[in-house]
């Protein structure tokens, strides 16, 4: 699991260092580097994947996001052309004690060129020049210089991929569902090699694809993502949490080989009635499927990453809700979740699963983007045990009460 990112001139950060949890939840405004931070990790995982990543270059565009170039990603008022990553996580060989976690760290730096408008790898000592520059955090010194150990110390260069899989999100499967999703289509893409590979798509488009592949695959036993009506089979599951989206709604598969294509329908269930017949994906709303991949990717193997933007898309406050619970239980079983939202309902639904005991309050993490004097600054507020939160800073869901008291307020 990821315990720590630090970023220094990507985008919109001079310097970043994010504490991570189980559950991290990125909230503010828009366009103040929620979703860079997402893309950070992702822009090491499509290099990672490549190869490129091991022989010295940053992939900006690829199958995961497209960043663009060089230029693009260096922060605008850099103090030297250079970008740079740190990322620590837990090492599974380490035993963690109660007071201390041994982490397995990886860090890299990208010098920017102008000759290809490119980032390409520099060395380790120049690496740890720059992540260990003034005003850098302690802990990232502590970090890469724990017990006099220097960054060229920790690992060898021969060893390097291997040395990176303890740390997400370079081991394990990443999980990757986008703000802008496919919505209702009559029928999507059909593909095995790509079901098995677990890919979803990031814009969903192959969820229909890997539900019909693994509808019949069972979650462990106990697993707190199984509802107590829902059993342990997949298609059954993912029904059980749609059911906060639209009652009564059932997912319909057919998979037409020939085609290269999964038909996608819904039928509906009434109380003491026989379900209706099979309707279109397209005839019954953005909701269901929209809110299809978001579902699956929480419902993910143990050990998974998964990153999800905006998942409130297209539903309603309960669903909202609801669909934070089930974020929180995908972070009990196991898998790590990050998400994006501008949703107070979520934010809510994460709260009440606190004070409902469904989790730790010290496994989810709460950061809050916002500008400052040009600059891109994060407040971290805590949750207690009973869901309250330890500050709540200016801007951060206050809109329902700002418009309450403007409603209440005596005409002028």
């Amino acid at each position: 699991m990821l315990r720590r990112i630090g970023l220094r001139n990507f985008k919109c950060f001079e310097l970043l260092d994010l504490p991570c949890a189980s559950l991290n939840v990125l909230c503010g405004l828009n366009g103040m580097g929620k979703s860079s931070v997402i893309q950070a990790l992702l822009v090491l995982r499509q290099s990672f994947e490549t190869a490129d990543l091991q022989e010295g270059r940053l992939v900006l565009g690829g199958t995961l996001t497209d960043l663009g170039s060089g230029s693009d990603v260096l922060f605008e008022d850099a103090d030297e052309e250079v970008v740079a990553f740190l990322l620590s996580g837990d090492d599974p060989s380490a035993v963690a004690t109660e007071f201390s976690i041994s982490e397995a760290p990886w860090a890299s730096a990208f010098r920017y060129s102008r000759t290809g408008d490119q980032l390409t790898a520099v060395t380790r000592v120049e690496t740890e020049r720059v992540l260990l520059a003034e005003g850098a955090p302690e802990v990232w010194r502590r970090i890469l210089l724990s017990d006099g150990r220097t960054l060229g110390d920790l690992v060898e260069p021969a060893s390097f991929p291997q040395a990176w899989r303890p740390v997400p999100p370079f081991g394990g499967r990443v999980v990757y569902v986008q703000a802008e999703r496919v919505g209702p289509r009559k029928s999507y893409p059909l593909s095995e090699v790509l079901a098995r590979r677990g890919d979803l798509g990031v814009r969903g488009e192959f969820a229909w694809n890997y539900l019909n592949n693994h509808q019949d695959e069972l979650l462990e036993v106990n697993d707190p993502r199984c509802g107590n009506k829902a059993g342990r089979r997949l298609l059954d599951v993912v029904d059980y949490w749609m059911q906060d989206v639209s009652p009564g709604a059932h997912l319909q598969l057919e998979s037409v080989p020939a085609a290269d294509a999964v038909i996608a329908g819904f039928t509906f269930s009434r109380p003491g009635d026989v379900a209706t017949q099979r309707h279109r994906a397209t005839n019954v709303g953005f909701g269901l499927s929209y809110v299809l991949p978001v579902i699956l990717g929480l419902l993910a193997s143990p050990g998974a990453l998964c990153l999800i933007e905006n998942p409130e898309a297209h539903l309603h406050p309960r669903g909202q809700t609801r669909l934070a619970e089930l974020a929180v239980r995908a972070a009990v079983s196991g898998v790590q979740v990050f998400v994006e939202t501008h949703s107070d309902h979520f934010m809510d639904g994460v709260r009440i699963a606190v004070r409902d005991g469904l989790i730790a309050p010290e496994s989810i993490a709460v950061h809050y983007f916002e500008r400052s004097e040009g600059r891109t600054v994060v407040s971290s507020p805590v949750l207690d045990a009973d869901g309250r939160l330890s500050r709540w800073p200016a801007g951060f869901f206050d809109q329902h009460e700002e418009n309450l008291a403007r409603l209440l307020a005596p005409r002028s």
